[in-house]
């Protein structure tokens, strides 16, 4: 693969040079005090990307414990739900894309499950969600930014709901913490999951966990999976240990990146994202193409995932568009499940730079007028240039 590879996909992403080098040093035990030092430093930069995910970097929470898990955001996920409710328990399950089903399956296996649904790509109504949570919810969740749509989802609005009826609220805020605003409080959450490889800019393996107080009273450990007793890892993560046996590459990883990004500061991070996708999307409507997802007064699209409906033309072979962006040495994806050959999407979550995303740009103009398709790059490449100034 040539060494300028760039990926906008969602996930994993760019890392950067350090990160990747911190990654080969030396194995040592993760039972050392050199273990543990890399654990606290990611712990306390992840406290305060969970904590000062704001426009102005004032806190979004009154305090809570950031949890690192030897998995991806999947097993945060699970964890989550496994933990805070039992058989006998009702989770409402809101969904409007892949990762809403997701929490769905996750749910489905642990409790009874009333789920909301909305076509992917279409915005939730917090009226409907609200016909349906009552006083015996124990557990509501969503998903704040949507990558499989690129819907950013109404967390603050759900809340309110989940809060009316004392029910825990569980969001997947794994596309958007680290690059977007998430207000803890303000939003009633009482856990949030996000993972290494997005917006992180960590590698893939880990990811992380933020529970309230409120959350942790009620974790039930004995009743969720032996790997995800949450009582034991919030024991272990008093000493800046996991229960079992720590990745200590991607750890140490994991502790580097998310000290970059206390590094950059959150304000600032959160409007270099949004100046990004504002670019792209700019970018992609001068091209006269259309964003798929379909906003309502609640939502918004994403701030670190676009995602593009492909012309009729290019859906006949989707593969060779495709393909003729990857020949340029970028990477971007398209459709899950049912919207394969009807949408594109492209990243810019992590570390990118204005360059790249007029890279980006450029090559998949190209591979547009490569299979035929009559798009004004030009005018794309000033849109976005204009966005990123």
């Amino acid at each position: 693969m040539r060494e300028d590879f760039l990926l906008l996909n969602p996930g994993p992403v760019p890392l950067a040079r350090d990160v990747r080098t911190a990654m080969s040093e030396p194995m040592v035990s993760h039972r050392s005090s050199e273990f543990e030092s890399v654990y606290e430093r990611a712990q306390t930069s992840l406290d305060y990307i969970f904590e000062r995910s704001s426009l102005d970097g004032t806190p979004t929470t009154n305090g809570g414990t950031s949890l690192i898990f030897n998995g991806t955001a999947t097993m945060a996920m699970e964890a989550a739900v496994a933990n805070l409710a039992g058989e006998d328990d009702e989770v409402v399950t809101i969904v409007n894309g892949k990762f809403g089903r997701r929490f769905k399956r996750i749910a489905d296996r642990y409790a009874n499950v009333t789920p909301v649904e909305f076509d992917w790509g279409h915005s939730i109504d917090p009226e409907t969600v609200g016909e349906v949570v009552s006083d015996d919810t124990k557990v509501v969740t969503m998903v704040h930014n949507e990558t499989s749509t690129g819907l950013l989802n109404p967390v603050a609005e759900v809340g309110e709901i989940a809060d009316e009826h004392d029910a825990y609220f569980v969001v997947d805020g794994v596309t958007s913490l680290g690059g977007d605003e998430f207000l803890v409080d303000d939003w009633n959450v009482d856990v949030v999951i996000t993972d290494a490889q997005k917006c992180l800019a960590a590698p893939p393996g880990t990811s992380a966990m933020y529970a309230t107080p409120r959350a942790q009273e009620a974790f039930d450990g004995e009743n969720a999976p032996f790997y995800e007793d949450l009582d034991w890892h919030l024991r272990k993560a008093d000493s800046h240990q996991t229960p079992f046996t720590s990745a200590v590459p991607l750890f140490r990883g994991l502790a580097l990146a998310v000290e970059h990004i206390e590094d950059e500061g959150m304000p600032e991070r959160i409007a270099r994202h949004r100046r990004q996708s504002s670019a792209f999307r700019a970018a992609f409507t001068s091209m006269g193409l259309s964003m798929f997802p379909e906003r309502n007064e609640s939502s918004e699209y994403s701030n670190t995932l676009t995602a593009v409906s492909l012309p009729v033309s290019v859906r006949e072979n989707p593969d060779d568009f495709f393909d003729a962006v990857t020949e340029r040495g970028v990477s971007i994806s398209g459709g899950q499940a049912h919207l394969g050959g009807e949408i594109f999407r492209v990243s810019n979550m992590g570390n990118l730079s204005s360059e790249q995303i007029l890279r980006g740009v450029r090559a998949i103009g190209e591979a547009f007028l490569d299979v035929g398709e009559d798009v004004d790059l030009e005018a794309a490449m000033a849109a976005a240039r204009e966005q990123l100034r």
